[in-house]
C-alpha cells in the first residue's frame, strides 16, 4: 500500500482568492454518515461531463462549495487546486502567468470543474504530443470511505510517495474516493503557434502524418475533417515559421482547436440521432471498415465515429487492431469497453479495497462496481 499523511492543517494558499472556500470538514462527515448507513453517493461537480459514463442512483454529494486555489508557484511550474474550482478559473490563473494546461481537458460547459477534469481524465488534442490528463498530476487529496482525508503524492515530480495511486484518481469517475484537491504540473505557453489547413485526401494525409511523426517538427495537433488536414504548430517562433513554409496550406484559426475540443463542430450536432463513439487506437492504423461519419483527431490515434452499428461488433472491428471503443452518447449502451475477466479481477479487489461498501458512484464505470 502506498504511504501517505492524514491532513491535519489547512495548507495556506499563496494566492488566496473571494471564491477560495474548504468544505471538506462538512465532505468528511457526510462520506462517514453514508459509509456507517452503506448508502450510496453520487458525487456531483458541475454536472458538464455526467454524460460520460453509467447513472448513478444516490445521494447527491457536491464539490462545488470545496474550491480555490491553494497553492502557486509559477517559477516551480507547480499549481495545486480544490476540486470544485471551475476549470476556467485555474487555466485564467495560468494565462496571467503565461502559462497552461498542456493536456487542454475539455469543459462541454462553463461550470467544469477541477474535479470533473480529473475524474473523467479526458485529455484534447494535443495529448499524443503533450501528455495526458494523468501524466501531468503530482499529487491528490482524497475523502476515504471511512470519511479520513488524506493527502497522496506530492508537489513535485521526484516525490513518488503515493503518486501511483493519485493518478489512479484520474479517469476512475469518482469510484474510488472523493477527490477534494490536486496538485499539477503546468507548463509555460508555446512563444509562437500557427495552424494550417492542407485540402487532402484521407490516405494521403495519414501517410503524411506517419513520416512527419518521426521527424523533430514542433506539430502539436493533427485532425482529418471535412476533406482536410488540420494542422497546429507550437514552439519557439523560428522552428513554428520554418515548418509552417515547409507544410504549405492556409492558414487556419487556432479556434478550430477550442471548438474540436469542446465538441463544438457540426460533427457534433446533438440533434444527429446516430450514437457517438469515441475509437482509441494504436497510430498509423488505417481507415476501419465501419459505417458512418468519422472526424480523425490525434494524427488518427482518436476517432469520433457516428455510427448505428451494433455495439458488440464495432468494438470487436476496434479490438481486432488493438483498439477500444467508448459511447459518448448518453443511456444508448454500456459506454465502456467491457473488462477481460483478469482486469475485471484487479478493478474488483481495487474497489473492494478502497471502498469495501461500495458507497462513492456505484456503476458509474460498470455494474458490477
Amino acid at each position: 500500500m502506498q504511504q501517505y499523511e492524514q491532513d491535519q492543517h489547512p495548507v495556506h494558499a499563496e494566492r488566496q482568492q473571494a471564491s477560495d472556500q474548504d468544505d471538506s470538514q462538512a465532505l468528511c462527515e457526510r462520506v462517514r454518515q453514508a459509509n456507517t448507513n452503506k448508502t450510496s453517493l453520487r458525487i456531483e461537480g458541475g454536472g458538464t461531463k455526467a454524460f460520460y459514463g453509467r447513472p448513478v442512483e444516490g445521494d447527491a454529494l457536491s464539490l462545488t462549495e470545496h474550491r480555490g486555489i491553494t497553492h502557486y508557484d509559477p517559477v516551480e511550474l507547480v499549481i495545486s487546486v480544490r476540486a470544485g474550482t471551475p476549470l476556467a478559473e485555474l487555466e485564467a490563473a495560468l494565462d496571467a502567468e503565461h502559462q497552461q494546461l498542456r493536456c487542454e481537458p475539455p469543459h462541454f460547459g462553463p461550470a467544469a470543474t477541477v474535479g470533473g477534469m480529473i475524474a473523467s481524465g479526458l485529455s484534447g488534442p494535443g495529448r499524443p504530443w503533450a501528455g495526458a490528463v494523468r501524466d501531468f498530476v503530482l499529487g491528490t487529496r482524497l475523502i476515504t470511505h471511512e470519511g479520513k482525508h488524506l493527502r497522496f503524492g506530492g508537489e513535485v515530480m521526484k516525490n513518488v510517495a503515493g503518486y501511483d495511486l493519485s493518478r489512479l484518481m484520474v479517469g476512475a469517475q469518482g469510484t474510488l474516493g472523493v477527490i477534494t484537491e490536486v496538485s499539477l504540473k503546468v507548463l509555460p505557453k508555446p512563444s509562437a503557434t500557427r495552424s494550417l489547413r492542407l485540402g487532402l485526401p484521407l490516405d494521403d494525409a495519414l501517410k503524411r502524418l506517419a513520416q512527419w511523426g518521426r521527424q523533430p517538427l514542433p506539430i502539436t495537433a493533427a485532425a482529418y475533417h471535412e476533406d482536410a488536414l488540420h494542422i497546429r504548430l507550437a514552439g519557439g517562433r523560428s522552428s513554428v515559421a520554418a515548418t509552417r513554409e515547409r507544410l504549405g496550406g492556409d492558414d487556419l484559426d487556432d479556434g478550430f482547436w477550442q471548438d474540436l475540443r469542446e465538441q463544438r463542430l457540426a460533427f457534433f450536432d446533438k440533434s444527429n440521432p446516430r450514437p457517438l463513439w469515441r475509437l482509441s487506437l494504436p497510430n498509423n492504423i488505417p481507415p476501419l471498415t465501419l459505417e458512418g461519419d468519422v472526424l480523425y483527431d490525434w494524427a488518427g490515434a482518436q476517432r469520433w465515429l457516428r455510427s448505428d452499428d451494433e455495439p458488440n461488433a464495432l468494438r470487436e472491428t476496434v479490438a481486432q487492431v488493438g483498439g477500444h471503443a467508448t459511447c459518448f452518447t448518453f443511456g444508448h449502451t454500456e459506454p465502456f469497453t467491457p473488462l477481460s475477466k483478469v482486469v475485471a479481477s484487479y478493478h474488483r479487489r481495487l474497489k473492494t479495497q478502497l471502498d469495501p461498501n461500495g458507497i462513492f458512484n456505484p456503476g458509474r464505470l460498470y455494474p458490477e462496481f
